[in-house]
């Protein structure tokens, strides 16, 4: 009975190690077999604690790490049986979605909007952003009502987004600019527009310090923004050259 005993209490650790292991190897198995294709992540242009104690490095790591990439990961499944959606650049797909096949459409439109809008977000922040100056800060009094207007405004439509969405500032090719907000991983490229800036409040992007003070997250992410950055998109913008 000892023996039986002992030949039974190794069988069950095995399997337990067997099973808490499990979780692990089917992420790890899942991972290396996510469809690979034309679309692609560019790695943060700065360390994932660089925003700190505004957004904190583990938010940034499984924000840009799992969150886009899992849109970057859809977008090429759905290019590998409909290989049009990658010949285009992003802008004009988003812009003309009755173009995609219906099948796809919805998921093309979440996940490429998502890859979008968060390709933006890492641009424009950074370390040791500034102060806006020179022809955006111009634009900013001029179509927004100063800085401290457009900081008071900008929070308060990103805190009535109903759920998961985006606040943004857009800039039309004549350098005028608007505040909007979106719903879901929509953007405004879908109505031919760009986005100067834009800030998500999804609440992934801020849960892990703010929790439900999403408030708070949106009058701190303000110390993350990179002025420089939004100077070249603005830039850009008036060249007619702004993606997304």
């Amino acid at each position: 009975m000892s023996r039986i005993s002992r030949r039974h209490l190794v069988f069950a650790t095995t399997t337990l190690v067997a099973a808490a292991a499990a979780p692990r190897l089917a992420f790890a198995q899942a991972t290396a077999q996510a469809p690979s294709g034309p679309f692609k992540i560019d790695p943060l242009p700065y360390p994932t604690s660089a925003l700190e104690p505004h957004i904190d490095a583990k938010t940034m790591e499984i924000h840009h790490d799992k969150h886009h990439q899992a849109y970057v990961t859809n977008l090429n499944g759905f290019a590998k049986d409909n290989p049009a959606i990658a010949e285009k650049p992003i802008t004009d797909v988003l812009a003309n979605l009755g173009n995609v096949p219906e099948a796809i459409r919805t998921g093309v439109r979440n996940n490429m909007g998502g890859h979008a809008n968060h390709t933006m977000f890492w641009q424009i922040m950074g370390p040791n952003g500034g102060k806006p100056d020179g022809e955006v800060l111009a634009a900013i009094d001029r179509d927004l009502g100063g800085m401290e207007k457009l900081q008071a405004d900008f929070n308060a439509a990103g805190g009535h987004v109903f759920g998961s969405g985006w606040v943004f500032v857009t800039v039309t090719k004549d350098g005028k600019l608007a505040l909007e907000t979106r719903p879901n991983q929509d953007t405004p490229i879908m109505d031919g527009k760009r986005a100067l800036l834009g800030n998500d409040v999804w609440e992934h992007a801020y849960y892990l310090t703010y929790q439900n003070r999403r408030p708070d997250y949106l009058k701190a992410w303000w110390n993350t923004v990179n002025w420089k950055a939004i100077a070249e998109r603005y830039a850009a913008a008036k060249a007619g050259t702004l993606g997304v």
